[in-house]
């Protein structure tokens, strides 16, 4: 239905306003918190949300019990360090940097697809990202100036998120959703929990206000996306998130006062279009699909 796809991209468009402001909290706790210990409230106050995934014939074990336990392990320590890698990164870097370099995970996630899954990548996927890449290197623009540890925490970030999603796929049909959830929950928390043991510190009364809202708005939008591809088909779904990039330069500019030079727009901008095309490849293809769907060959689905 015409109106449950719209409501499912409207979905998609609050999480990814929630993970951007999420994102926006994490940065203003710069230099006042561990990243560590920011990452580790993420874990914390998911737990707030489980009320609204776990389904009624799902037990509260299965937030642990997965019938593929290396699966859900690599999970649960990609979101780790996905969430430790990310945080630094958006306390060191403008918004806009460090999200050109974390939309480099469809790069990542096509690499691995083909290594590990062996999934068909068809031509205009292999071009999609290479010209993402691209716009990447516009907004980096590496031998023109110095690059430092926050690149390095969005790249370690991108690669651990493509991880993530090949793992999800391999145990994603036959594990509980309670599970696939709970691994996200447990891998920042016991991860960054260990790392931030020794120099932990309590923060004052903004710190907590600003930990709460990096913490539960992450959450939120974790469940505003299963919301939304309960409502809509993923590739409709995967459209809203370019709007985080908006989201980076809106808040760069009147929350941190971080400006984008003309290299750094285009760069962004290139991005953003990259991930365009790739969704309106999608569209056009199973629009396709539908249409000719019994007559369609596999060879021919997998050449649009």
């Amino acid at each position: 239905m015409p109106s449950t796809a719209a409501s499912g991209m409207l979905l998609a468009f609050m999480a990814y306003a929630s993970f951007s402001i999420s994102d926006a909290f994490s940065k203003l706790l710069a230099g006042s918190l561990d990243p560590f210990e920011v990452a580790f409230s993420g874990g914390a106050f998911g737990f707030l949300i489980l009320p609204f995934v776990r389904l009624k014939h799902e037990s509260w074990i299965d937030i642990v019990r997965t019938a593929h336990p290396w699966m859900w392990l690599i999970r649960a320590g990609s979101v780790f360090l996905a969430t430790a890698s990310s945080v630094e990164a958006f306390m060191l870097l403008p918004m806009p940097e460090a999200l050109s370099l974390m939309f480099l995970m469809p790069f990542f996630v096509t690499i691995l697809s083909v290594t590990f899954l062996r999934e068909p990548v068809n031509i205009w996927a292999w071009i999609s990202v290479a010209v993402g890449f691209i716009g990447v290197l516009i907004v980096l623009r590496p031998g023109f100036r110095a690059l430092h540890f926050g690149h390095l925490c969005a790249l370690i970030a991108a690669v651990a998120n493509a991880v993530g999603v090949i793992a999800y796929r391999r145990s994603g049909q036959n594990s509980p959703r309670l599970s696939l959830f709970g691994s996200s929950l447990i891998g920042p928390l016991v991860g960054n929990g260990i790392l931030m043991a020794g120099h932990a510190s309590w923060p004052d009364m903004r710190g907590w206000f600003f930990l709460f809202g990096y913490g539960l708005l992450a959450a939120l939008g974790q469940l505003l996306l299963m919301m939304a591809t309960q409502a809509a088909p993923a590739n409709r779904v995967a459209l809203p998130q370019y709007s985080q990039m908006v989201w980076g330069v809106v808040l760069s500019y009147t929350m941190f006062h971080q400006q984008l030079d003309m290299w750094g727009f285009i760069g962004v901008i290139i991005v953003t279009l990259s991930g365009l095309v790739n969704w309106v490849r999608q569209k056009i293809k199973f629009r396709y699909i539908a249409l000719h769907g019994s007559a369609m060959t596999r060879g021919r689905i997998r050449d649009i």
